[in-house]
Formats: C-alpha cells, sequence, structure tokens
C-alpha cells in the first residue's frame, strides 16, 4: 500500500481543513513515534493519516464504517484493526494491544489539545510549546473540551508512561512535524 493511494482515500471522504489537517498530524506524529520505537515508519504513518477516514462523513458510525471505506485500498487486517481501536470506549470494543495501536490512540484527542494550545500561543506554533505550559491546558476544563482528559489519561497508562512523558513525546513529535504538516495544508 502506498501513501499516495491513502491520500486518494482520505479526500475522498473528508474535505474540510480541519480534518485534513489533523490526519497530516496524526500521520506525521505516528511516523516520529514508529522511528523512535523502530517501526516501520511508513506503514505507521498511512495508520495515522486514515485514523479517521470514516469521521467526517459518517461521524455516528466512527470506527465502524472504517473498514468497510478501508477495502477500497486494500487495507491489510493489521491496520484495519489499528485503526478501529483507536475508538475502544467512545465508539469501538476493539481494544489496543500492539505498540502502534496503544501510541494512536494515546497521540489522537492529544495532538488535538496540543494544537489548540500552540494556537492560543504568540508564536502559534508547538516550537517554543514546554510541556508545564501544556499542562497548564490539560487542566483547565473548558479549555479544548472536546479533547477526552480521560482518553490521553489512559493513553499514557496503556504505554506505561507517565503524563509528562507522553506530552514532552508528543510535543516533540508536533515540532517535528509541524513545517511539514504546513506545507500538506498549503499544497490542498
Amino acid at each position: 500500500m502506498d501513501r499516495k493511494d491513502a491520500v486518494e482515500l482520505l479526500k475522498k471522504y473528508n474535505q474540510e481543513e480541519f480534518h485534513l489537517r489533523h490526519a497530516y498530524t496524526v500521520e506525521n506524529v505516528m511516523r516520529y513515534f514508529a522511528r523512535e520505537l523502530g517501526y516501520d515508519e511508513d506503514f505507521w504513518g498511512i495508520v495515522g493519516l486514515l485514523h479517521d477516514v470514516d469521521f467526517e462523513k459518517y461521524p455516528e458510525e466512527h470506527c465502524k464504517k472504517a473498514p468497510e471505506l478501508l477495502k477500497e485500498i486494500n487495507a491489510p487486517e493489521e491496520m484495519v484493526r489499528a485503526i478501529c481501536s483507536h475508538g475502544y470506549g467512545i465508539c469501538s470494543d476493539i481494544e489496543p494491544e500492539h505498540e502502534m495501536e496503544k501510541v494512536l490512540f494515546a497521540v489522537d484527542e492529544l495532538t488535538g489539545l496540543i494544537w489548540a494550545a500552540a494556537k492560543m500561543r504568540p508564536s502559534k506554533s508547538t516550537k517554543d510549546m514546554e510541556v508545564s505550559s501544556l499542562k497548564k491546558k490539560f487542566k483547565d476544563k473548558k479549555f479544548a473540551a472536546g479533547c477526552s482528559r480521560d482518553t490521553i489519561r489512559e493513553g499514557a497508562d496503556r504505554l506505561g508512561w507517565t503524563l509528562d512523558e507522553l506530552f514532552e513525546k508528543t510535543i516533540l513529535a508536533m515540532r517535528d512535524c509541524e513545517d511539514k504538516v504546513e506545507e500538506e495544508m498549503k499544497n490542498l
């Protein structure tokens, strides 16, 4: 499976800038973690890119419609399972078991929180964000209220990491890919 097919599938079912930005962000964060943890960067990236493939058009069937859509590109079962497991406890009963699934589960909500926090900064960037400032935003339940703090905590627990470790690693991953994501958004 190649990225070109994955991008075409993503864009077939997602047109809103918000959803595309999130997909490209999670793709590149997953690539970062794959490199750090010694896995196949391309595979992890495509899983991240397509994790919400069904959300924009089928929000009520999120993680249930995905397997059908992923058949269009002959996605392997491992990819389908990982994508569906990121909604565990919310819209899916597939529990994240493999390390890739646990990372996706942990970073999905967190990337949204980090991006929202970055937009509030004078720099509008993750490049100067520190864990301490993210922790303040995390504790403020009114800030980015749609980002589930419980899911983020559970994600850290599933990985065996502290919240601070998950925050730091994910901020570093988002710093690493911020320019690349901006370039993708310009090319829409």
